[in-house]
């Protein structure tokens, strides 16, 4: 139970943390705003007027001006690597709690639907009650210009009704294309549509210029609720006059009102400009084109770039964006790195799977009039390759796993890209970390796909032999839909085929099997790939060890 409590905590409880916090935030600025607008004296005739409908929707208005400016943060990719990267001020645990930035962006982007659902609903009762309740003592209080005016025409003639449908059509694109089925199935729909939100902000900045909403500027002069000399009914003004106790209740002079100046930029006008500079220095670094060294074809439709860029940095774990302008000038797709630069060699590579429009276009404009090849050996093609931009690189969870005496690396199939950077690493001899053993285990359904890091495997397993490190790699390799032939039959890869295994891996007695050779330490489990996977994963992490081993669950998710 004890270890149970702390591997859960060690999982999620920073994580929930934050959750915490972020809704106490809302919470807290949604009640108070609330009860500003219900009790606040400024706003007391306008409150007698709209009624709930004006609390509830300067309530929500509030909260979408918060996370309208918290959802910008986690998208500032290269500041959020930068940080990651400086380990004195960023502990190991702050630095997974990064990696939930993408998390996060999503919770600040459902809070915007969904009270951006309640302050719509408000406002258009607002609309209604400014019609039906029209205020013939007060008229510059009206939105409406006479009592019983359509609604409709209300919303379509006045600022913050015709910008606020169309912030409400670009929330609604943003939010059906953001789904996973449409990500997956047409992921330039979701990019385009996502794109909108410069515009959505512009709109939005704008939205209270109209000043449908206004507060009494004098309390002092005209208290309210005071006497005053033009109440259009007397039956009202002798019912107060009967409850004055004293002569002081009538007015000095009528109710003077103002709308308030838009507060909107002043929420996010700070994260925005940080966001846009980022997005200048983004454009600044990735302007001058790559140069493409050679492109290899490996089996399955996995093809695999080597490119030079002057000046480029890279840890193993680390992702890069490419644009090909040759394929879309806007669109930006982000690939990791499987090759980092080091001292003795300037080249860095991706490995890209055609899966998708935007990968189809690419391979083709790479390899025109390429046929298809059963071989299963790669091909190597050398020629004038198109135009290429890389924006990056950029922090990933992988980067942490040289940070641990013990990881565990899971990859479903293409999902291995993020570890083969770090064998590497191992490969290259990069030094300087605490890592002491390495779970490595890679999943695929055809044999084949385990040729696009064969060499790679078994030159890392040489090598540690001959270093007399053999208990350092512990690699298994699975092929889950087995065909007629199960196993390598080349002699380089023998090292690979003791380790070739038929089926899915027993999850819980890997786990269990870790848990006693490493008792008492702090496991690093790292994953990418399947749902179905990651989920197994997660749940026997937060599951408590006997043996005092804390599996700490890291999962790769681009931003």
């Amino acid at each position: 139970m004890v270890g149970s409590i702390r591997s859960w905590v060690a999982n999620e409880g920073g994580k929930h943390l934050v959750l915490m916090l972020w809704l106490g935030a809302n919470t807290w600025l949604f009640l108070k705003t609330f009860l500003l607008y219900s009790t606040g004296k400024q706003y007391h005739y306008l409150y007698k007027m709209l009624g709930l409908g004006l609390c509830i929707s300067r309530a929500s208005a509030s909260v979408l001006n918060l996370n309208c400016s918290l959802v910008l943060l986690p998208m500032c990719r290269s500041l959020l690597t930068f940080v990651r990267g400086t380990h004195t001020v960023s502990s190991r645990k702050t630095r997974r709690l990064l990696d939930k930035s993408k998390t996060f962006h999503v919770a600040c982007g459902v809070a915007i639907c969904i009270f951006s659902v309640v302050h719509v609903s408000a406002h258009l009762v607002n609309v209604v009650n400014f019609s039906v309740s029209y205020s013939d003592d007060f008229p510059a209080l009206n939105l409406a210009h006479y009592r019983g005016e359509d609604p409709k025409l209300i919303i379509l003639t006045t600022i913050p009704g015709v910008t606020g449908v169309l912030l409400v059509l670009i929330l609604f694109l943003m939010f059906t294309s953001s789904s996973h089925c449409v990500r997956v199935s047409n992921y330039e729909i979701f990019w385009y549509t996502h794109n909108l939100f410069i515009v959505f902000y512009i709109i939005l900045m704008v939205h209270m210029v109209g000043g449908a909403l206004k507060y009494q500027t004098n309390l002092e002069a005209h208290p309210p609720g005071c006497l005053h000399a033009n109440h259009s009914s007397t039956e009202q003004q002798d019912e107060e006059l009967k409850q004055s106790k004293d002569e002081e209740r009538r007015c000095r002079e009528e109710a003077h009102f103002q709308p308030h100046s838009p507060q909107t930029w002043l929420w996010v006008s700070g994260p925005l400009c940080l966001y846009c500079a980022e997005r200048l220095y983004r454009y600044i670094r990735s302007s001058d084109p790559v140069t493409i060294v050679t492109v290899i074809r490996h089996p399955c439709d996995v093809f695999e770039l080597r490119m030079l860029k002057k000046n480029f940095k890279a840890r193993p774990g680390q992702y890069i964006v490419l644009n090909c302008p040759g394929v879309s000038s806007f669109e930006n797709h982000p690939f990791t790195l499987t090759m980092c630069p080091t001292e003795n060699k300037a080249t860095f590579g991706i490995h890209l799977r055609v899966v998708g429009d935007w990968t189809e276009r690419f391979t083709q404009l790479l390899l025109p009039g390429l046929k298809e090849n059963l071989e299963i050996l790669p091909m190597v093609h050398q020629r004038r390759y198109p135009k290429l931009y890389v924006d990056g690189p950029f922090g990933s969870p992988s980067e942490e796993v040289f940070n641990y005496d013990v990881s565990l690396c899971v990859a479903g199939g293409i999902g291995v890209t993020p570890f083969a950077c770090v064998l590497h690493a191992l490969l290259d001899g990069w030094a300087g970390f605490r890592l002491q053993r390495l779970y490595f285990v890679w999943v695929c359904r055809e044999l084949q796909s385990f040729y696009w890091f064969a060499e790679l495997l078994c030159a890392v397993h040489h090598k540690l032999w001959k270093e007399n490190r053999p208990d350092y790699f512990n690699l298994q390799l699975y092929v889950s839909q087995p065909d007629n032939q199960q196993s390598m039959s080349e002699e380089r890869y023998r090292p690979l085929t003791s380790r070739l295994l038929v089926g899915r891996p027993r999850w819980k007695l890997l786990f269990d099997e870790i848990a006693k050779t490493n008792r008492n330490k702090r496991v690093g489990v790292f994953c990418c790939g399947p749902k179905g996977i990651s989920r197994t994963l997660h749940r026997l992490c937060n599951s408590g060890q006997p043996t005092g081993t804390t599996f700490e669950f890291n999962k790769e998710s681009f931003s």
